[in-house]
């Protein structure tokens, strides 16, 4: 068997322990660099965090300019609560508590209450103390012009020297508790999470993938494989996320959001692998020739199925590979740093997962070789063989899958009207959709950052910066004139005296809502945006980086959407010679899509399941959320459609008609969908029960797509409207037909 997927198989299996060396070396290497961080620095330390933005948008720019006027350093502040700011004895303990933060190199400045004179009894005390009057503030700020390496050691000095100061106010307020926090502290916090929610997920989620595969394979040591192969590809994915973030920043979700759908393909690719190679073995050693005659040890029955593998499966995963990566190349059309960054690491590591499937694994074939033909050990206990007997692959033409697929093919179109009310039904809740792009109520609701951004906002308004906030070049004057119009507008409360930055003035906009990214803000901004002062200025906060973050993906969406569409279609004609079935794929992958975001939104947006999932709702869905559930659902939906047409036009070409056809490629290739969607069901919902709701949104999202494509759409869906177009699913004009015999992607 020729092709260069064969040859592929061929190399391997000669030197099967070589690879099996190389992808140990690159493991141990890629984990030691990244998690390790045996050069100084691990992947999770070079994350950041923050509101994802739109480079060169208003917003972008308006925060640009105060990054670069702003004139302090990073800052921890200490909320102390229980503590009435007149009680006797407090500023006595609070003096020898700033001498001691003063003296710490770095400290530029530390301001309390009990530092200015009079105390609390001055008016510039105000924004210090409680509004319900049982705590104050103590805020310390690093000098500026201090190294990056002198401001990490003076703020981890701070956190601590500030976390010891409740207890010493314990002997005059016996209540006294208080949160230390800060910028620094909440990424910290949420970087940790990251590290902790990954460790959790592939806790739950690879337990729960191999016993599936010991399900579908009978046996232990076939289920091993594909999880060899996971690992190494997480450990790949680690390190290749690595050395990305020397060349771009990477947001602290990038990395479970990646690692998840690595981790998921990994395993179907493995799959889909051992399957085909267990098949194949089957046929080679216990009938060569149809004679009966059993072939023997060493006549290279291992090699060639492994060749067979290659050619056939082998091509398939390459393929699939391919279709998920083109769906999640659309994310690289689009402004945002953070979708590019995705885009880019996502299809690194696919490019990892695939490599692994396509030499690891047939290498770690070869070396079990004919073992894999046998039962497994668990196969002989007595309560589990009657399980494995319908549950281990099996090689019969007729089964569950082909007796539901007849099922299917003698009432289609009742089975696709059916199927598209129950998938409008999901879908419904899309129009309600509220997108969002939220930032510390990312933060799991026990966080102690979190806890400490309440309490700011709770008893300390004056320390919290207005929802709307105008950067403008101008003078003091007419900033200030301006400031009358601006408070006249619709849903404005209140607008801040204007403040001197730089060259710049910054005036603050309150709107009249708690909600500092919702509706009532959006408006606010786009009424500031369409004001004309004379002078130039621009407009930032959540409400604005939404607005702006928005319009950039409704831009650039058709672009996506577009480039998606046609690499899609063409692949498929390639594989398929069809014109019907790429179009189809794309019309039953986007109804599918449209559910399991209709889904997300009821549960997410409209908090239903929020105590079961353990979550708070923030009102609506991050947007970058769900530009990444349509690329990766897209793709994985590709996956799954790959896995079917390739059996399906394997039987058509080798003479069967299309209901046959499309009736035994659901039976052959069911089972392995059906188990690969189970394992990646299980890899995303092992995410869901991390913390950060960014992650969760994503893991519980593609987990219900999965679900409905691998269920609805491929057993019930795809095989109804396949029936229905009959011949006509294999048509193409006559100049298409002669490109395909040349373009052809072939066994």
């Amino acid at each position: 068997m020729t092709g260069v997927f064969a040859r592929l198989g061929s190399a391997v299996a000669h030197h099967p322990r070589l690879s099996a060396l190389v992808w140990l070396v690159l493991t141990a290497a890629c984990l030691a660099l990244a998690v390790g961080g045996v050069h100084g620095e691990t992947l999770f330390d070079r994350l950041t965090t923050g509101a994802p933005s739109v480079p060169g948008s208003e917003s972008a720019i308006a925060d640009e300019i105060l990054a670069e006027n702003q004139q302090v350093g990073s800052s921890l502040t200490l909320v102390v609560d229980g503590v009435p700011p007149e009680t006797e004895g407090v500023a006595d303990i609070m003096a020898p508590a700033r001498d001691d933060l003063t003296a710490i190199d770095g400290v530029a400045s530390v301001i309390d209450p009990y530092a200015l004179p009079d105390t609390i009894a001055n008016p510039a005390a105000a924004p210090l103390l409680a509004a319900d009057g049982q705590g104050f503030l103590v805020v310390v700020e690093t000098d500026p012009a201090a190294s990056p390496e002198v401001v990490d050691a003076a703020l981890d000095a701070v956190a601590q020297r500030l976390g010891q100061v409740p207890g010493e106010l314990e002997a005059v307020a016996p209540a006294a508790s208080g949160i230390v926090g800060g910028e620094t502290l909440i990424v910290d916090d949420i970087t940790a999470q990251v590290a902790e929610d990954l460790r959790i997920g592939e806790t739950i989620a690879l337990p729960v993938a191999l016993l599936i595969m010991v399900l579908v394979f009978g046996g232990f040591l076939a289920a091993s494989l594909p999880m060899a192969g996971a690992l190494a590809s997480i450990a790949g994915g680690l390190g290749a996320l690595l050395a990305m973030s020397y060349l771009t920043e990477l947001d602290s979700s990038v990395v479970n959001v990646v690692t998840l759908l690595g981790l998921g393909l990994s395993i179907d690719y493995g799959l889909l692998i051992v399957s085909r190679f267990r098949e194949e073995l089957h046929h080679l050693v216990d009938d060569d020739d149809g004679s009966g005659a059993r072939r023997r040890r060493g006549d290279g029955a291992v090699l060639s199925a492994v060749e067979r593998t290659m050619a056939t499966a082998g091509r398939t995963v390459a393929f699939s590979a391919i279709t998920v990566a083109v769906a999640i190349c659309g994310l690289l059309v689009f402004e945002p740093q953070i979708l590019r960054a995705i885009g880019a690491a996502a299809i690194a590591v696919i490019v990892v997962a695939v490599a692994t499937a396509l030499t690891l694994v047939p290498a770690l074939l070869v070396l079990t070789g004919r073992r894999l033909a046998r039962p497994g050990l668990i196969s002989r206990i007595p309560g589990l063989r009657a399980v494995l007997a319908r549950t281990a692959d099996v090689e019969s033409e007729e089964g569950a899958f082909s007796r539901l697929a007849a099922r299917v093919q003698r009432r289609p179109w009742l089975v696709v009207t059916v199927v598209m009310v129950v998938l409008g039904v999901l879908a419904s809740p899309i129009a309600h959709l509220e997108l969002r792009n939220s930032t510390t109520e990312l933060l799991p609701a026990d966080s102690q950052q979190r806890d400490y951004l309440e309490a700011l906002e709770r008893n300390y308004p004056a320390s919290s910066s207005a929802a709307v906030t105008i950067v403008a070049e101008t003078t003091l004057e007419e900033a200030t004139a301006w400031t009358a119009e601006l408070a006249e507008l619709d849903d404005v409360t209140s607008v801040d005296p204007p403040a001197v930055l730089g060259s710049y003035v910054v005036i603050g906009v309150r709107p009249a809502t708690s909600d500092p990214g919702g509706a009532v803000a959006r408006d606010v901004v786009d009424s500031v945006r369409a004001l004309d002062p004379g002078f130039p200025n621009w407009v930032t906060g959540p409400a604005a980086a939404q607005t702006d973050f928005t319009a950039a993906l409704v831009e650039r969406a058709p672009w996506a959407a577009g480039i998606v569409a046609a690499a899609t279609l063409i692949l498929l004609f390639l594989m398929t010679g069809s014109v019907a079935i790429p179009i189809k794929a794309l019309l039953t992958n986007v109804v599918s899509l449209a559910a399991s975001l209709g889904v997300l939104v009821w549960v997410f947006q409209d908090g239903h399941l929020s105590g079961l999932l353990g979550f708070t709702s923030t009102g609506g869905i991050e947007t970058y959320v769900v530009a990444l559930v349509i690329a990766f659902g897209f793709g994985l939906a590709m996956d799954y459609e790959v896995f079917l047409l390739s059996r399906i036009k394997e039987l058509h070409d080798a003479g069967a008609s299309n209901d046959e056809a499309v009736r035994l490629g659901l039976q052959r290739s069911g089972r392995i969908i059906t188990s690969a969607a189970a394992i990646i069901i299980a890899v995303f919902a092992g995410f869901v029960a991390g913390q950060l709701l960014v992650i969760k949104e994503v893991g519980f999202a593609l987990a219900v797509a999965v679900l409905i494509d691998a269920t609805i759409v491929r057993l019930l869906l795809v095989p109804a409207t396949m029936t229905i177009l009959g011949r006509a699913n294999w048509w193409a004009p006559r100049p298409l037909r002669r490109l395909y015999e040349r373009l052809a992607i072939t066994h």
